[in-house]
């Protein structure tokens, strides 16, 4: 397999092979299970053993004979699914990879000011303002290869619904047909294109169900996906697989599946993403890169080790890596901090035909970066420039922030000179964020005047920007100022904006005023707060060894939907071993959960075991 070829290997062809990936697990003694005809049941031991990922191979799980099912290829959950070696911050630590960038495909389609915002913030995918990341038109490319199906910015029906009240849709659209204006599918693609765009899910799914009951739309299945995209994000997965059986069955493609599919991954949830891969597998439904990639982009959160599993599928289904399929992996790579490998990829990439692109590139200098690895990181950033930014304007949103955590002011206030004339919405963003980087304040204040002068409907995204310059420095005073002039100028104050102002008062020590805001935020809203607006504020209870609160926090996740993610369970732990008290059940706790623990925990858990044994209690015994 291309992936996990040895580096003496001659890449033979842009492909996989699957006899080196078996020779490798064959020399290295970790046997490898056998795909042909069979089902590859992804199992979890007890303990994950903490092996980083190798640069000639992913590891992979021995499996037993007793661990396969004939008659079809797909993936059962087993218990401790969720658990890994090494889990991702799954809200605050993604990387700009878990949105494919679309700023690429978005050129000329989209007028300056609503051009995809830079996403490659830690908060991005969680935030008030995300771009939806599905591809729902019927065809198999990547979600970066989107495009908008029109030039233009709004319509006046989008400015129609939003201006209305939140349940008043219904009635804005039975207004509109009554004066015979325009409801062409064109005109509804930019109405829900912006809809999405601004996270106003609750309003696309009253103008999908109106569609859809008024009979004023044909229904495809791209529609049906939409909806069925909508009803997920807005009532959870259990009403979206409800609705799956209201479709016609002509409609019940792959389509659907996929897009159930992409929001179980986005719940991160493990068992119910497995599931629905198992069923498009059970129903014949071809084996895309789509498919494969929302596995991918799971395991590479939850458990890196069953990456490989994913490829071998790949291989045998013979489904061609795309771009994401690699920037994945060069991730994954990266956040293992084995630069080798990541680097082993992107050649094997080449060599397989596909060039990287910004984002690509982005992704590789900045684990360049974290790695200490200064001229790599420049070499990288230098070809982004490609010797023109002229000609490589979209590069200058990474290369801002990059350059900044180089510590190379002089060469963020170049690139920036190189927009100042006529910057866009996502540069200034990523000035902002580079000068707060470059703890800079000031300058970054500057840029943000200039950003409200220059757009003047800005969102709360555009505001976090500065906040989380200030939450960085602990500058609570001018924080909490900006978010007044957010409210005072009709922004809505959402989850992103709850996060970080609960980050700046425990970046500044003030830990129970930031439970205070975030149980405010929950009771004056409906809205979901982030996992790390709960994490943080646990972490900080854990290191004083204060059980009590602990234990809220973690019961307030619990209710929140955050369950079952190991992360949590060692707060937790650490929380008990702080305050030199055994966690009495927490095994048991754990396991109801599937959650296990890996190598470093299981040592963790040793000191909070109420019973454990020690040398001298087995003598005595």
């Amino acid at each position: 397999m291309w992936a996990l070829r040895r580096a003496s290997d001659p890449l033979r062809s842009p492909g996989f092979s699957l006899g080196t990936a078996r020779a490798c697990y064959a020399k290295s003694g970790i046997s490898s299970s056998c795909i042909e005809d069979k089902a590859v049941i992804l199992q979890s031991p007890q303990i994950i053993p903490d092996r980083g990922l190798h640069l000639l191979r992913f590891y992979h799980r021995t499996h037993d004979s007793s661990d396969f099912s004939t008659g079809r290829c797909g993936f059962a959950s087993q218990a401790g699914a969720e658990s890994s070696g090494e889990e991702d911050d799954l809200e605050e630590g993604f990387s700009e990879l878990e949105i494919p960038d679309s700023a690429e495909a978005a050129k000329g389609n989209i007028g300056d000011d609503e051009k995809e915002d830079g996403l490659n913030s830690e908060d991005d995918l969680a935030g008030d303002e995300k771009v939806d990341q599905l591809e729902l038109s019927g065809s198999d490319t990547e979600a970066s290869e989107k495009r908008s199906p029109t030039k233009r910015k709004f319509s006046d029906l989008f400015k129609a619904i939003v201006s209305s009240p939140a349940l008043s849709v219904h009635s804005v659209l039975d207004k509109w047909v009554k004066e015979g204006k325009d409801l062409s599918r064109e005109e509804i693609a930019i109405v829900m294109l912006n809809l999405r765009k601004r996270r106003m899910y609750g309003r696309a799914l009253q103008l999908s169900e109106w569609l859809e009951a008024s009979k004023q739309l044909d229904f495809e299945e791209r529609d049906y996906a939409s909806r069925l995209d909508l009803i997920s994000k807005v009532r959870g997965l259990h009403k979206a697989e409800k609705y799956i059986q209201n479709i016609p069955k002509s409609f019940q493609g792959e389509v659907i599946y996929r897009t159930l599919l992409a929001n179980c991954v986005m719940a991160v949830n493990v068992k119910k993403a497995e599931e629905v891969f198992n069923k498009m597998k059970d129903q014949k439904f071809p084996v895309t890169s789509f498919a494969c990639n929302q596995l991918l982009l799971l395991y590479k959160r939850v458990d890196k080790k069953k990456i490989v599993d994913i490829l071998e599928l790949m291989e045998k289904e013979n489904v061609k890596p795309s771009l994401f399929t690699y920037k994945i992996l060069i991730d994954t790579k990266g956040q293992s901090n084995d630069i080798t490998g990541m680097e082993e990829v992107v050649k094997e990439m080449k060599a397989a035909g596909i060039e990287p692109d910004i984002s690509t590139q982005a992704i590789t200098a900045r684990h360049y970066v974290y790695g200490g690895l200064k001229e790599k990181a420049e070499a990288v950033l230098k070809e982004m420039e490609g010797g023109n930014l002229k000609e490589h304007r979209w590069a200058c949103r990474d290369l801002l922030p990059l350059y900044a955590e180089l510590g190379q002011a002089d060469e963020v206030r170049r690139v920036w000179k190189f927009c100042e004339s006529s910057p866009r919405l996502e540069e200034f963003l990523a000035a902002i964020e580079a000068w707060g980087k470059l703890k800079d304040v000031e300058e970054a204040e500057a840029i943000f005047e200039r950003m409200s002068s220059t757009w003047k409907k800005l969102t709360s995204k555009h505001y976090s920007a500065l906040l989380r310059v200030y939450a960085n420095n602990k500058m609570v005073a001018k924080g909490k100022d900006l978010v007044k002039r957010m409210a005072d100028s009709g922004i809505r104050i959402g989850p992103l904006t709850w996060d970080l102002l609960v980050r700046l008062h425990v970046e500044a020590g003030e830990v129970e005023k930031a439970e205070s805001i975030l149980q405010k935020a929950t009771q004056q809203s409906q809205m979901k707060p982030m996992f790390t607006s709960y994490f943080v504020i646990m972490e900080q209870y854990a290191k004083r060894g204060d059980i009590h609160n602990s234990e809220k926090m973690f019961h307030k996740m619990r209710q929140a939907g955050y369950v079952g993610r190991l992360r949590q369970f060692q707060c937790l732990v650490q929380a008990y071993i702080n305050a030199k008290v055994p966690a009495y059940g927490i095994r048991e706790r754990m396991k109801a959960e599937n959650v296990f623990p890996n190598k470093g925990f299981a040592a963790q858990l040793v000191h909070v075991d109420a019973f454990r044994k020690t040398a001298v209690s087995e003598l005595l015994d």
